[in-house]
């Protein structure tokens, strides 16, 4: 975690060796700039952060230099935005961040999933809350105890376990939701690097077609699942091969002989790089889509 400071002593950042303040005047953008400036005294931070300007609360909130009582007030700040940046500030102190992943917005419980500075105190209330999300990041977390993991099998959200099954290390969590009676859980584990061949063939046994789509688009496969595989009964599923980056070309060849025509041109005409397969993707940190821009997408979401 960070380290916040504790104001009383001389100002380290003052360049003086005093805590005299920096004089604080001027409009709004003048007010800015000092609490964007490096070399701000960390008592003037602290004037700075009852500022009427949210932006420069919230520029405050965002610095890692800020002592601890410019960041404690801004935690029950009005507006949304300096808590989130309180929030994802890395020296926030860990009774800040408590409060924080309380908070009744979404946004800013999301953003302490992503703080480095969490710990399992914090990791222990996510996994407790009735925030489905907040529950859903905790799961992608890479290196999560093995008590909440194991936790995490068990959340009544499918969402949830599917994430966690997509993101594990842990190889008990792994063999637990192997055994999961949700299909979108399994279809996650299918999509995990983490597997061992003898749970990716189980996998290439599953039932669901989605759940064999999905592992021959993310997993390379031993040659006897391959080869079952390749004479699926889904035409899902072999068009998944047929497109897949990870099938070798020997299997993809066999494809251009399917019965089924769009699966034989799919992989007659196949060419690596084209984007089709599916990647275990780095885990989801909130991050509040921007309002303004060319190729802004699921703003209503």
């Amino acid at each position: 975690m960070g380290n916040q400071q504790d104001v009383g002593a001389a100002d380290r950042h003052s360049g003086s060796g005093t805590t005299a303040h920096r004089p604080i005047g001027g409009d709004a953008d003048a007010r800015l700039a000092l609490a964007q400036d490096p070399t701000t005294p960390q008592m003037t931070l602290i004037d700075l952060a009852s500022d009427p300007s949210a932006a420069v609360r919230k520029t405050v909130a965002a610095r890692p230099d800020a002592p601890a009582q410019a960041l404690r007030p801004l935690t029950r700040d009005h507006d949304r935005q300096v808590r989130e940046a309180v929030a994802r500030n890395p020296s926030a102190s860990i009774g800040n961040l408590t409060r924080l992943v309380k908070d009744a917005d979404r946004w800013v419980r999301w953003a302490v999933a992503g703080n480095p500075a969490c710990d399992e105190s914090i990791r222990r209330i996510m996994s407790e809350a009735s925030d489905k999300e907040l529950r859903g990041l905790l799961a992608e977390t890479r290196r999560l105890e093995p008590e909440l993991a194991a936790k995490l099998t068990d959340d009544p959200s499918p969402e949830v376990r599917e994430r966690l099954a997509t993101h594990t290390h842990d190889p008990d969590v792994i063999t637990t939701l192997l055994a999961d009676r949700t299909a979108r859980v399994r279809k996650g584990l299918a999509r995990n690097p983490r597997t061992t061949a003898d749970q990716r063939s189980a996998l290439a046994a599953d039932p669901v077609v989605d759940v064999r789509a999905a592992l021959v688009r993310a997993l390379e496969l031993d040659e006897a699942d391959l080869e079952r595989l390749v004479d699926d009964r889904s035409v899902q599923v072999r068009l998944a091969m047929a497109t897949s980056e990870v099938v070798p070309p020997h299997v993809r060849a066999a494809l251009t002989r399917d019965p089924d025509e769009t699966v034989a041109t799919a992989a007659r005409d196949f060419r690596p790089g084209s984007g089709t397969s599916s990647a275990v993707r780095a885990p989801r940190i909130g991050h509040r889509p921007s309002a303004t821009g060319p190729g802004r997408r699921g703003a209503g979401r």
